[in-house]
């Protein structure tokens, strides 16, 4: 108790006797102050707020974390336009990182850059053009891109932009595989992003791992066995146990580089009730987390967050989860081998 006393009578909220907890207190305190979760400009994780940043060419940045509202994609209830913003709203999600041992605001350069820009709210066929024109600065700037959405079919121009010089392998947390084909003359609907990505060379389905799979749109992900890629469902994560699923989805991968795409809906809607396409039996929350974790050292080059339909939601849970996912794949991203910070934490 005498030791104890010397230690932390008198100290205060700020000071850590531990050499990494100090790192990541110095970041934040000011003597034994620290700004309130609750005031200031909503950013996503409390990044600072870099609206410039893509007429600077994302000059100085590691990692951008970027709003994707549109969801003109959906084939069930629309409102995921809305994500991005519920997504900011949600306070207190890191500083640290426990498990993956990392604080990445304080690790490398982030920011959130604000939305992508589109010329039309009612063209899907526009908004996909637009968001790949986005994403190809991003792509040539070199910087790591980690996205909120708006619905699933978001994912597939982002891929046309940073996998177009070689195909990359996915990590997908989801209830539906959404490989199915075009819908009523239009392929750019959430239900087929990675169908498209595929054919089109962006994404390798032998280095493809979709995880959470269930529902009674089984028969629709044909494309997902017929290319090759690893489908677990969910209740096979439950039969397997996570320990095993990790074990596959990390032989699977390998060590090339990697994209991660997690949709709200691989959860339960005990867990996630505000999304479009809810289905039952999914996992928890600690299930995800358990298998992003043990993702640690995979090469991510990039990421996304999808399907967030806030309004569906009173509780602000799936914000919440959206938010908390939106961190593990950032601090992923600072284990990934091809990753190299430019500066230490200049952003925060």
């Amino acid at each position: 108790m005498k030791k104890l006393r010397e230690l932390y009578a008198g100290a205060s909220g700020g000071k850590m006797h531990d050499a990494e907890f100090q790192a990541v207190a110095e970041a934040l305190f000011s003597g034994d102050r620290r700004p309130p979760p609750y005031s200031g400009v909503s950013t996503f994780l409390d990044a600072p707020y870099r609206p410039d940043a893509p007429d600077d060419g994302f000059d100085g940045l590691d990692v951008a974390i970027i709003g994707v509202p549109m969801d003109l994609g959906v084939t069930n209830r629309n409102g995921s336009r809305f994500g991005p913003r519920a997504v900011r709203t949600v306070e207190r999600i890191g500083p640290f990182h426990h498990v993956l041992r990392t604080a990445p605001l304080t690790e490398c350069s982030v920011a959130d850059v604000g939305d992508v820009p589109f010329r039309s709210r009612f063209d899907l066929n526009m908004s996909t053009e637009d968001i790949e024109t986005f994403y190809r600065g991003v792509a040539e700037s070199g910087v790591i891109p980690l996205s909120v959405g708006g619905d699933h079919s978001i994912s597939y121009p982002i891929l046309k932009a940073i996998a177009a010089d070689r195909p990359v392998g996915m990590i997908q947390i989801d209830a539906h595989c959404d490989t199915a084909g075009p819908y009523e003359g239009q392929k750019f609907h959430h239900g087929g992003p990675f169908r498209s990505a595929v054919l089109d060379g962006l994404l390798d389905p032998e280095r493809t791992v979709q995880i959470g799979i269930r529902g009674g749109g089984e028969y629709l992900w044909e494309f997902s066995f017929a290319s090759g890629m690893t489908v677990i469902h969910a209740e096979e994560v439950h039969e397997m146990g996570v320990e095993a699923v990790i074990a596959k989805a990390r032989e699977v991968l390998g060590d090339g580089p990697t994209y991660l795409s997690f949709d709200v809906d691989g959860l339960d809607p005990a867990f996630t009730p505000g999304t479009g396409t809810p289905e039952v039996g999914g996992l928890s929350s600690r299930e995800a987390t358990m298998i992003l974790n043990g993702m640690k050292g995979v090469d991510f080059i990039g990421g996304d967050v999808v399907e967030v339909a806030p309004q569906y939601d009173p509780g602000t849970n799936t914000a919440q989860v959206g938010a908390q996912m939106l961190f593990q794949i950032l601090s992923l991203i600072t284990h990934a081998p091809g990753f190299r910070a430019k500066s230490k934490g200049n952003a925060t």
